[in-house]
C-alpha cells in the first residue's frame, strides 16, 4: 500500500471543481447520475461540468450513440466517450481550448433492478486531454457491483466515478496510487475492478499488463487477464461459455515441460468435447501472486519477462490471488458452465491433501474438494519421475495420504481426477528451479529445456536488460 493521504469523495469533487483547467461532460446510463451529482453537491460545479446526460431509452440512446448489440459493454462505452468528447471539443475548443483540458466521463451500468438477482456490473471511462490542445487519451475500467440494493450500488458507482476522474488528472503518473485510489471511500467487498486499460499517445509509456497485475496486487480483484497480444481483457468476455484448460505455475522460466503438460492435457480434454467445444476452448496459463512476490514486493521486469514468454507461445495469461485450487475453480465457474480442466503435477496433487489449504474452511479438506469439484471441473495430473525409486508416478499409482486413499479412489473412478501422459520422459528431469540455477550460472545449458520462443526473454534475464 502506497503512502498517500486518502481524500474523501467530497474533497476530490471539490478539488476538480476549483481547478480551472479540467472541463467536461458526464453521460451516465443505468444507475442514475451519481458521479455528476457529486460535482453539483459540493458546489462550484460550473468550474467542471459542461453538460450531463442520461439517455435511458434505447431508441434515444441509439439515436445519439448508434446501434448497439449490447448496451452494457465496452463497445457501447467507447461510442459514448467518443461522441461526447468530440461534441464538447467542437463546441467549446474555439472559445476556451488553449486553457482547458477537455474530458468526457461516461458509464453504462447494469444495476440491481426490481426482483432482480442477475450479476450487476458496468463499464466506466474517461476520455481526456493531458494538456490543452493535445489529442485525447482514454482510461477504461470494468466494475462489478457487489452490494445487494440498488441504492447502495448507485452510491458506490458515484464514488468510483469521482475517484476515476480525480485519479486521471492527479494520479496518472503513479499506477499504484491510481489503482489504490479507485476504491477510496468504500469498504472492502462493495466493488471489484477486474479490468483497467490506458490508451492513447499520451499513455504510450503505460504497459496495461502491469495494470492487470496492480489490480490484483492492490486487492481490487481476485484475478485479471490479458491475451496473447498483451491486451487486457475482461474475464466474462474472454471466458463466457467456453471450455477452459488451465495450467498453474510460476513459469520462471517457461519450460518445454509446461508445453508438454498443455499438449497432453489437450489430447485428453478433446475426448470429452464436441468439435464445436474444441474450437471454442481456451488455454490459460495462471500465475498466482504467491509466485510473484519476493520479500513482499513484485519485480515488474521479472513479471513482464514471464508474460512475454507465455505470449510468445500464444497463451492467455491469468494473474490471481487464489493460492487455493478451489478458489480458482470457483472463479472460472463464474463465467462458464462448460468443462474446466486444471492441469497439475503430482507434487501439487499431493499438496491438495494438506490441511493448510483448507484451514479457513469449517469442513476442512473435504469441503475444499467439494468446492473444487462443485461444477464441471476435472484435475488432469501429469506424471513425475521419482529419482530415488526410479518409479514413474502417475495419477493411477499415486498414493494419497492414508486417511484419504478411498476418497482418492472415488475421485479417480468418477473421472474427477484423470491421468495424462508425457510426450518426452526426458523432460521430467528438469524443473523451473533447476533451470533457473543454470540460467543464473550463465552459459547456454538451459536452452535444451526452454522453448525457442522464450529464449530471448531468458537472455534478457541473464543480461539484466
Amino acid at each position: 500500500m502506497s503512502d498517500r493521504k486518502i481524500l474523501s469523495t467530497y474533497e476530490k469533487a471539490l478539488a476538480l471543481n476549483l481547478d480551472p483547467v479540467p472541463y467536461g461532460v458526464f453521460a451516465e446510463i443505468g444507475a442514475g447520475q451519481e458521479t455528476a451529482n457529486w460535482f453539483f453537491r459540493v458546489s462550484a460545479s460550473a468550474g467542471t461540468v459542461a453538460k450531463t446526460i442520461s439517455a435511458y431509452d434505447m431508441t434515444m440512446s441509439d439515436a445519439i450513440y448508434g446501434k448497439a448489440s449490447r448496451y452494457v459493454s465496452q463497445s457501447r462505452l467507447s461510442s459514448m466517450l467518443e461522441y461526447e468528447y468530440d461534441l464538447l471539443e467542437k463546441r467549446l475548443a474555439p472559445e476556451r481550448g488553449k486553457d482547458t483540458t477537455f474530458f468526457s466521463f461516461c458509464n453504462t451500468v447494469r444495476a440491481r433492478g426490481y426482483k432482480d438477482t442477475a450479476e450487476c456490473h458496468g463499464w466506466l471511462g474517461v476520455r481526456l486531454q493531458l494538456k490543452p490542445n493535445t489529442p485525447p487519451c482514454e482510461i477504461v475500467l470494468h466494475l462489478r457491483l457487489l452490494d445487494e440494493t440498488n441504492q447502495d450500488q448507485m452510491e458506490a458507482l458515484g464514488k468510483v466515478g469521482v475517484n476515476l476522474i480525480h485519479a486521471a488528472f492527479y494520479y496518472r503518473d503513479s499506477l499504484q496510487r491510481f489503482v489504490e485510489s479507485l476504491a477510496d471511500g468504500l469498504v472492502g467487498g462493495r466493488v471489484e475492478v477486474d479490468m483497467l486499460r490506458f490508451s492513447g499517445e499520451g499513455f504510450r509509456y503505460v504497459d496495461n499488463r502491469l495494470c492487470a497485475l496492480q489490480l490484483v496486487q492492490s486487492g481490487l480483484t481476485d484475478a485479471a487477464m490479458f491475451n496473447e497480444e498483451g491486451e487486457v481483457v475482461q474475464a466474462a468476455d474472454a471466458l463466457y461459455k467456453r471450455p477452459i484448460l488451465l495450467l498453474r505455475g510460476s513459469f520462471k522460466p517457461v519450460l518445454k515441460l509446461h508445453l508438454d503438460m498443455i499438449r497432453q492435457s489437450r489430447a485428453v480434454f478433446s475426448k470429452v468435447m464436441t468439435q464445436e467445444h474444441q474450437e471454442r476452448s481456451i488455454e490459460v496459463c495462471e500465475i498466482s501472486m504467491n509466485n510473484l512476490l519476493r520479500d513482499g514486493a513484485v519485480d515488474h521486469g521479472d513479471f513482464l519477462d514471464r508474460a512475454d514468454a507465455l505470449q510468445a507461445l500464444g497463451k492467455t495469461v491469468l494473474i490471481s490471488r487464489s493460492a487455493e485450487f478451489h478458489r480458482i475453480a470457483t472463479y472460472l465457474s463464474r463465467y462458464t458452465a462448460e468443462p474446466i480442466a486444471i492441469t497439475l503435477s503430482i507434487g501439487l496433487l499431493n499438496e491438495l491433501f494438506k490441511e493448510k489449504w483448507s484451514a479457513n474452511l469449517a469442513g476442512g479438506i473435504l469441503e475444499s474438494f467439494g468446492r473444487l469439484f462443485k461444477n464441471r471441473v476435472q484435475l488432469f495430473v501429469y506424471p513425475w519421475h521419482n529419482t530415488q525409486s526410479m518409479e514413474l508416478v502417475t495419477a493411477e499409482n499415486f498414493k494419497a495420504p492414508e486417511n484419504w486413499q478411498f476418497f482418492y479412489q472415488h475421485l479417480m473412478q468418477n473421472g474427477r481426477i484423470r491421468p495424462i501422459g508425457v510426450g518426452d520422459p526426458g523432460l521430467l528431469a528438469m524443473t523451473s528451479r533447476k533451470t533457473m540455477k543454470l540460467i543464473d550460472a550463465g552459459g547456454t545449458d538451459w536452452e535444451q529445456w526452454v522453448p525457442e520462443e522464450a529464449h530471448q526473454m531468458v537472455r534478457r534475464m541473464q543480461t539484466g536488460s
